[in-house]
């Protein structure tokens, strides 16, 4: 037995007992407690019913990879080589690491339920409980070398973007790598986080593992550990499909990888600059121990952003920096 076989009995929101669980699953009540347990350690709310059994709080739709690859257009089919769901995966952008290690890779994506070492960004940790995230990673071999990837995580985020937009939503980018969503007011939360790893020759071919962490449901308690507003989909959308969702977002990739190589981020560039969170706002930018204020303007077309610094203008180019809106 597994958490996510548990997870997939319960996903119907209905009360289990017990027993019920043991004898589907295969193993004794005491067993299914012990789960139960695991479960309440990694952020799953399950609900005990006095004399019933026990249920989710919340309903949830676990992933299923026949149901994503079945929603997914034609040409995105043609593009995708493989597609894996996982249950539990320290890492998937690590999992695709691998696989481009032992010569596959290209055209993969891997899915997962819940990240035990997920990454974002200047190092941070990205959690969220089972089932409760849209997580996945997907890998795209480049011949032209690593010039040829500039503002690639920007027209991910676009993509992204594209696809909240048919939801209803009106998703607004950060510059370089995260989406964000105004849930209450005016105040932006962030929505998901972009990861982009490179592998290989800086003017040959290159591997890239593009990796994506998306908030769906976050409880109060998961919302305060957070150290910055944050946004959760389905408090807009709480009757939306994963699966309809992940192969939405897949199939967005697949179609902008198809072309980015030859192409570049240019043709992205203004899409990107209309949904810029920040553009012509005081900002703060954050660069190893050295703060400074600004005001932010466009990205150009290599997806670098250009800000408006004591009258003079001033190029940010990706790396490690960070910028916040200053109030």
């Amino acid at each position: 037995m597994t958490i996510g076989n548990l997870m997939r009995l319960l996903s119907d929101g209905n009360v289990h007992s017990g027993e019920q669980l043991g004898e589907a699953l295969g193993v004794s009540r005491a067993a299914v407690w012990k789960q139960l347990k695991k479960l309440d350690a990694l952020g799953v709310d399950v609900v005990a019913v006095k004399g019933k059994g026990y249920r989710l709080a919340t309903r949830l739709e676990p992933l299923e990879g026949a149901k994503i690859v079945e929603r997914l257009p034609a040409q995105a089919r043609h593009l995708l080589t493989r597609l894996f769901v996982e249950d539990q995966l320290p890492s998937s952008n690590e999992y695709l690491r691998q696989r481009f290690n032992q010569g596959a890779g290209h055209g993969e994506v891997c899915l997962v339920e819940l990240q035990t070492a997920g990454r974002g960004r200047r190092g941070r940790v990205w959690t969220t409980p089972w089932g409760q995230s849209l997580m996945l990673s997907l890998g795209w071999r480049f011949d032209a070398g690593v010039a040829s990837l500039e503002g690639l995580s920007l027209a991910v985020g676009v993509v992204v973007s594209q696809v909240l937009e048919q939801l209803g939503s009106a998703p607004k980018l950060k510059w370089p790598n995260d989406i964000l969503l105004a849930e209450k007011g005016d105040e932006l939360g962030k929505l998901a986080g972009i990861l982009i790893e490179v592998t290989g020759d800086a003017a040959g071919p290159c591997e890239v593992v593009i990796g994506m962490g998306m908030n769906l449901s976050l409880s109060e308690s998961q919302r305060a550990a957070i150290d910055q507003p944050v946004a959760a989909l389905f408090d807009m959308h709480a009757g939306l499909s994963r699966n309809q969702l992940a192969s939405d977002v897949v199939a967005g990739l697949l179609s902008m990888l198809a072309d980015f190589e030859q192409i570049g981020f240019g043709a992205w560039r203004d899409e990107w600059n209309k949904r810029h969170a920040y553009a012509g706002m005081p900002v703060r930018i954050i660069q190893g121990e050295r703060a400074s204020d600004a005001i932010a303007g466009d990205v150009d077309e290599s997806g670098n952003l250009w800000v408006t610094e004591n009258g003079h203008s001033r190029r940010l180019a990706g790396g490690e920096i960070s910028v916040r809106r200053r109030l």
